[in-house]
């Protein structure tokens, strides 16, 4: 049974020391957070932002309208 520890700790070890492929992984994590990041902001968010573009646009319209 000690034997089979040993063997399992040494495999646990040199799992730990391979870094080969974690640098993708940890790009696809990242990524993923800030999609989900993204997505919560924009929920959050959305209504506040849609009104703020309509009054923009407001804004501007009538500044060009009354250039006239």
């Amino acid at each position: 049974m000690k034997a089979l520890t040993n063997f399992a700790a040494s495999k646990l070890a040199k799992f730990r020391k391979d870094e080969e492929g974690v640098t993708a992984i940890e790009y696809g994590l990242i990524a993923g957070a800030i999609a989900v990041a993204i997505i919560a902001v924009l929920l959050i968010l959305g209504e506040d932002i849609n009104a703020l573009f309509e009054t923009t646009s407001d804004a501007l319209q009538d500044a060009a309208g009354s250039g006239n």
